[in-house]
């Protein structure tokens, strides 16, 4: 049996970014990656580092999503200076457009509330008029009539991200076991072995971050991770010159030029197929807004599964019973990966959660505690 100080099941963005946060402080770890068998959230990512709709009602979320975006910068720095690898990380600020005075209403509403909660951290946003947008965004759609805008928001490429995260946790002397499965568990406190098809390995640590894996895998280690499968679809367009100088919740350029538009949400299950009705929507949305984009072509089109817990927050644990064990959950992948490396993963390396996180638990949903 192979020993190591930590072992941290699933490769996809928010297991490789705890494991290279892991690596970083010299620990051994292996990362079993289960591959493209898995339903792999990772590789079907938007792309977006938001802050601004993240934590109505619960503002330990809007901190702890806003602290990411602050990491961000330096930890897309540091992968491209130790992998050669640029993960296009921008923060230009973001928008939401809103087509109707409805929708102004309740997003200034969501808005104002996200401020209210923010208390002494402060939340900066604005609402802007359709002139303002006007000036910022070209080839407005008259349909657009006003958007939300805050200075936190970006975006960044989820493939170079996931690819300089595997890149620079091999690089940092870390193990990545592709086409791993866990067959088998044995679990006691501070003694985890891990049986896969090739053998078996152990460790003091464990981090489970196998995205939906998580929903059954967590009650062999003394943890709970609710979580079910939400599809999105995404469109990708033909490469045009440079026209939107920042991300919209819906509409994003890359630096690459293609536009990528999407945020559908359906409970589907874990069916993948995509539908017409709903790539219709978001192309829709899409015109009113820019009515440019009618002229490209749609190139690429997928659906995929996000991690999605009962609230929409993350979940992170570390089991009483089986000390050493851990759970990371969440449908931001992209967004989090920051704090995933610079704040999580120091914690599994100190060997307990900070109590800051004691909120995201899965205790939440224990309705006898809460009673």
């Amino acid at each position: 049996m192979e020993h190591y100080d930590a072992i941290v099941i699933g490769g996809g963005l928010v297991g490789s970014a705890i494991a290279y946060g892991l690596v970083r402080a010299r620990l051994r770890v292996a990362l079993l990656d289960e591959g493209d068998v898995a339903f792999r959230a990772s590789r079907s990512n938007f792309g977006l580092v938001w802050v601004q709709s993240k934590g109505d009602g619960a503002p330990h979320y809007q901190r702890w999503t806003r602290l990411s975006a602050d990491e961000w910068p330096a930890l897309a720095a540091e992968l491209e200076a130790k992998t050669g690898i640029a993960v296009g990380h921008e923060r230009p600020g973001g928008v939401h457009l809103c087509l109707s005075e409805a929708e102004i209403e309740a997003r200034h509403g969501m808005m104002e509330r996200m401020r209210v909660q923010s208390g002494n951290l402060g939340f900066e946003y604005r609402m802007l008029d359709r002139q303002e947008l006007t000036d910022m965004l070209p080839g407005l759609g008259s349909a657009v009539i006003g958007a939300s805008w805050t200075p936190y928001d970006g975006h960044a490429n989820p493939l170079n991200l996931l690819h300089a995260l595997h890149k620079g946790f091999a690089q940092n002397g870390g193990r990545h076991l592709p086409n791993s499965t866990v067959t088998q568990a044995a679990v006691a406190p501070g003694d985890f072995r891990i049986q896969l098809a090739g053998g078996e390995i152990g460790a003091p640590k464990v981090v489970l971050a196998a995205g939906l894996g998580n929903a059954d895998m967590a009650r062999h280690f003394g943890l709970f991770a609710p979580v079910k499968p939400l599809k999105g679809q995404i469109l990708v367009t033909e490469r045009a010159r440079q026209v939107l100088p920042m991300p919209i919740t819906t509409i994003r350029q890359t630096v690459e030029g293609s536009i990528m538009l999407g945020d559908s949400q359906e409970d589907a299950g874990f069916d993948t197929s995509q539908r017409p009705a709903v790539m219709r929507t978001i192309a829709r949305r899409a015109v009113l807004s820019f009515p440019w984009l009618r002229d490209l072509q749609i190139l690429r089109a997928w659906a995929a599964l996000r991690v999605m817990p009962p609230d929409g927050l993350p979940i992170y644990d570390q089991s009483e019973r089986f000390a050493g064990a851990f759970t990371a959950n969440c449908h931001s992948g992209v967004t989090l990966a920051a704090a995933h490396a610079n704040l999580f993963a120091p914690m599994v390396v100190a060997g307990a959660l900070e109590p800051a996180l004691e909120l995201f638990s899965a205790r939440r949903f224990d309705v006898s505690a809460a009673a």
